[in-house]
């Protein structure tokens, strides 16, 4: 059932100004709005997609001084399944490689072979006749005496469906990257997820650029009393 809104225009107009916010993301300035997420930067069906879940990703790509209009990050929602808010591996790789201190990095993947015993392989080939469990990653920073190590279970992360039926060498080797990325970095990247970790793919998604619109966008945004005032998240 639709909730009524029973918001003074006044109040409703302050709280949309509220939730306009306008950063810098590289070298661009981005202005994010509800009517403009829900606009042009929801994948999937925007007219399910909750205020809670837009100011939520206002609040990630201002924070994390992400462009959602350059594909950096993504508000995924299809039906009523909660919102799924995504940083694109680009993005990811970016933000470790502005760090003076990111040396590069290996990674590849965990396969049972004939005789049961485990190989940990850089690349993606799995022979047929050896099974894949997982994936690897070490990440290479100045000033470490070790490598950030990580591994990752493909039973964790799979779904069997999709780019995972087809390429899972590919997307469990791209798993276990982000995570040690995460970990190496974690002032620069703590709270950012890529769609492969989440169980989707990345190129499922849309990776076309969008012009940021030079008007104010006029769109419904359904009220959600209890959430609407969200200045004090921004």
């Amino acid at each position: 059932m639709a909730v009524q809104n029973s918001i003074a225009p006044a109040q409703a107009q302050k709280t949309k100004a509220d939730l306009t916010c306008t950063y810098k993301a590289g070298d661009a300035e981005v202005k994010l709005s509800p009517a403009t997420v829900k606009q042009y930067l929801v994948t999937g069906d925007p007219t399910n997609v909750t205020n809670q879940e837009i100011v939520m990703f206002i609040n990630l790509c201002k924070y994390q001084q992400l462009n959602p209009f350059l594909r950096e990050a993504y508000l995924i929602k299809y039906g009523s399944q909660p919102a799924q808010l995504v940083v694109g591996k680009a993005a990811f790789e970016a933000r470790a490689e502005r760090d003076g201190r990111y040396e590069g990095y290996d990674a590849g993947i965990v396969v049972q072979k004939e005789d049961k015993t485990l190989e940990y392989r850089k690349g993606t080939l799995v022979l047929p006749e050896e099974r894949l469990v997982g994936g690897w990653a070490e990440i290479y920073v100045a000033g470490y005496k070790t490598p950030i190590y990580t591994t990752v279970s493909l039973g964790e992360y799979s779904t069997g469906k999709s780019v995972w039926a087809q390429k899972p060498a590919t997307m469990i080797r791209k798993v276990a990257k982000m995570q040690a990325l995460r970990e190496a970095f974690p002032n620069a990247l703590s709270g950012m997820y890529t769609a492969d970790e989440l169980g989707g793919s990345e190129d499922e998604l849309p990776h076309q650029e969008i012009e940021q619109p030079q008007q104010e966008v006029v769109v419904e945004v359904k009220a959600e009393p209890e959430i609407l005032d969200g200045s004090d998240l921004l």
